[in-house]
């Protein structure tokens, strides 16, 4: 049965550990978003040398699953490099490793959205490569993946207890700590699906909020 009593003694133990599961994500999000852009331009690169080898690396990533990257990282790498890295900077890595790939897709769209006529534009400007991407290109092919980006930010926040796996302790491994000490896990496995939400649903609203102004500036954007 459930016990508010017992609810109250767990909640701010769970609480404690919501800023791990914050901090992990938000750290993975940045190598994410830094190494995506990347990937997306040497998947675009003329050279098959660069692009298809990329390519092949990005989908191998993208169509393994996260947890046996985190298995590798915590693992394998120790005995390859002779480097042991914390449970939290594994999962820093292995989150933003595995959704750079997915970034690299969301930026690769953006880019190959810019207007053709945008391209011959700089070059019959005589336009360097670095200054068409940075003054004409990037500009235009970043702010419509914002919204992309924040949900795939939801998704990475979601996706944190997978790294209980690795001993992070976030909200999934301080449940299971607790539930193991007192033999119930309705309250802690609720309450952490209730933080996961309360953290969830806002960003959400957030970020549908974000795509439809987007969407309205560039309808008004159309319509000058």
């Amino acid at each position: 049965m459930w016990d508010w009593h017992y609810v109250w003694e767990i909640l701010p133990k769970l609480l404690t550990v919501v800023p791990i599961t914050i901090a992990v994500t938000l750290a993975g999000f940045i190598i994410a978003s830094v190494l995506g852009m990347p990937l997306a331009l040497a998947r675009r690169s003329r050279s098959r040398w660069i692009s298809l080898p990329i390519t092949a690396i990005a989908d191998f990533i993208r169509k393994t699953p996260l947890i046996i990257q985190l298995y590798v990282i915590v693992f394998v790498f120790p005995e390859m490099i002779g480097v042991t890295l914390s449970p939290f900077i594994a999962g820093v890595i292995g989150l933003g490793i595995h959704y750079s790939t997915y970034m690299s897709e969301v930026y690769r769209s953006g880019i190959e959205a810019v207007p053709k006529g945008q391209w011959e534009a700089s070059t019959a400007l005589n336009f360097s490569k670095a200054k068409t991407w940075f003054r004409i290109i990037l500009p235009q092919s970043i702010p419509p993946t914002i919204p992309v980006m924040g949900n795939y930010l939801i998704v990475m926040f979601k996706e944190t207890p997978v790294l209980s796996a690795i001993t992070l302790v976030e909200l999934l491994m301080t449940a299971k700590e607790l539930g193991s000490s007192s033999f119930r896990y309705l309250e802690e496995f609720t309450l952490v699906g209730i933080i996961f939400f309360a953290l969830s649903y806002p960003s959400a609203l957030l970020v549908r909020a974000l795509e439809k102004r987007m969407q309205g500036r560039e309808r008004s954007a159309a319509t000058k």
